[in-house]
């Protein structure tokens, strides 16, 4: 039966689920040894992060070339999307986790520790009686020695512009390819990358300095913690974007997707506009306020 005569996708046995779930075994368990002081844990981390790039680069192959022979009908196509959909929802709530303890240090912890609001600390005329509250902050016992913070009208404002130009970019690849304009749609794709290394270059920059010349590290108390987990995922999902539209764009060049069909191109869209949203977040709430 053709593919558009189904209404349910009927996948072939695979071996890429199996394959994942050992790269990923690997990869935690590794990892949880490391912590553990386990020699051993360094080597499976890195076996298992091969094989988990193994599996992403056979598994999505596959799909592209059963997309391509034309086996994907309408009900793959709404899958597809529900999937991303739920993905970057998912993405949102791993953020919002981060700003949760962003916002509760900064609004709560740090005003009661220094025995300022209604839940005040009553240890804290015995324990801290020289600690005023204060934003940003490396705790009450100086954890981390003092540091100086990063201005946001300097690199992250750069960045910002940066991450919000390759959002006009990407659209503009959009609007190409659904006017096949094929020869647009790769430059505007191709802008929408450079711009995306660009801005990783500067954030690695920025780190760099933040270490080396703020004394600004992961142990500069609950301000370096939250700075560096937020901006530090968020750059390891532009890493992630960039990675999903230079393949988009590889496969532009070999003439992949139609004006009517191609959620591979969306999805990966969609993605890189959510990282512009959270980079908008962290540079009003991390660096500016």
């Amino acid at each position: 039966m053709a593919a558009a005569d189904q209404h349910y996708y009927l996948p072939n046995p695979s071996h890429w689920p199996i394959v994942g779930s050992i790269g990923l075994f690997l990869l935690l368990g590794g990892f949880a040894s490391y912590l553990s002081g386990i020699t051993s844990g360094p080597v499976a981390m890195i076996i298992g992060f091969a094989v988990v790039v193994f599996m992403m680069f056979g598994w999505f192959g596959t799909v592209i070339g059963e997309s391509e022979k034309g086996r994907y009908n309408d009900q793959v196509d709404v899958s597809f999307r529900m999937g991303m959909g739920w993905f970057i929802f998912s993405e949102v709530l791993f953020f919002a986790a981060f700003f949760g303890a962003l916002f509760y240090a900064r609004v709560y912890s740090v005003p009661w520790i220094g025995g300022e609001g209604v839940g005040a600390l009553a240890t804290h005329p015995v324990l801290w009686p020289d600690y005023e509250a204060a934003w940003p902050t490396n705790g009450p016992a100086e954890i981390g020695d003092a540091f100086d913070i990063i201005p946001a009208f300097g690199i992250p404002a750069l960045n910002t512009i940066i991450l919000l130009t390759s959002g006009v970019t990407v659209t503009l690849a959009h609007w190409a390819l659904k006017k096949s304009q094929r020869g647009r749609l790769s430059f505007w794709l191709f802008a929408t990358i450079a711009l995306g290394v660009v801005f990783l270059y500067y954030q690695g920059v920025e780190f760099y300095h933040a270490y080396s010349d703020l004394n600004l590290t992961l142990e500069s108390g609950i301000y370096g913690s939250t700075f560096f987990m937020l901006t530090g995922f968020h750059g390891f999902h532009v890493t992630v974007g960039v990675t999903m539209l230079t393949v988009i764009w590889a496969r532009t060049l070999r003439g992949h997707f139609t004006p009517k069909r191609h959620f591979a191109f969306e999805g990966v869209a969609w993605y890189w506009h959510f990282v512009d949203v959270v980079w908008l977040g962290l540079f009003i709430f991390v660096y500016w306020l």
